[in-house]
């Protein structure tokens, strides 16, 4: 039976996304030491010993949920420099989340970030037909929030006490969104802002 969201790759001038396998592990481990992510406390980043069983991880949700992890490589030297996924995917109500993005330290706030949207979106929208794109992260994680609200998505809410994290603390999550409607404009400020100078 064929499944809402299928493994593919989504090509931009910046990045590439392409489905997640184990041989991408050397690449992550190196990428997370990139800034030491894993230490992050409000973030759930692969140390790099951990890459190996995160990949395995992902890919378990792939085959049970529907979910669709990527890695994320920089078209500039060919390197993977993160991760990223479709998750939350509801094929009954054409809904899903982005999430689960990471960088090496050196691509963040850059291109590749704006870029690795603008296809994810582009390929839920366009491609999949989704009504709504949610994004998720910690209350703490301050420049993921200005992140996701740059794109143009619009805060939903907060899930207080939603998860207990790695350290057995409990994270309130605040959830944006981006629906069919407002995708044209999203759209056309994403790539906007990829064409202007740097």
């Amino acid at each position: 039976m064929t499944r809402w969201i299928e493994p593919v790759t989504l090509s931009g001038t910046h990045v590439t996304l392409e489905p997640l396998d184990p041989a991408h592990a050397a690449d992550l481990a190196e990428a997370s030491r990139d800034g030491e992510l894993w230490k992050l406390w409000y973030t759930s980043i692969p140390d790099p010993a951990t890459v190996a069983d995160y990949i395995d991880q992902a890919l378990d949700l792939r085959e049970r949920c529907g979910a669709m992890p990527f890695a994320v490589r920089d078209n500039r030297d060919g390197n993977v420099v993160g991760s990223t996924r479709y998750l939350n995917v509801d094929e009954v109500h054409h809904r899903l989340e982005i999430g689960n993005t990471w960088y090496a330290q050196r691509v963040q706030r850059t291109a590749l970030n704006t870029e690795c949207k603008l296809l994810l979106l582009r390929h839920a929208f366009e491609t999949l037909g989704a009504i709504a794109v949610e994004f998720r992260t910690h209350w703490h994680n301050h420049a993921s929030r200005t992140a996701i609200a740059r794109l143009g998505a619009k805060q939903d809410g907060l899930l207080r006490q939603h998860q207990r994290t790695a350290d057995g603390s409990y994270r309130d999550t605040v959830v944006f969104s981006i629906i069919d409607s407002e995708w044209p404009t999203v759209r056309t400020s994403l790539t906007h802002r990829l064409s202007a100078p740097r």
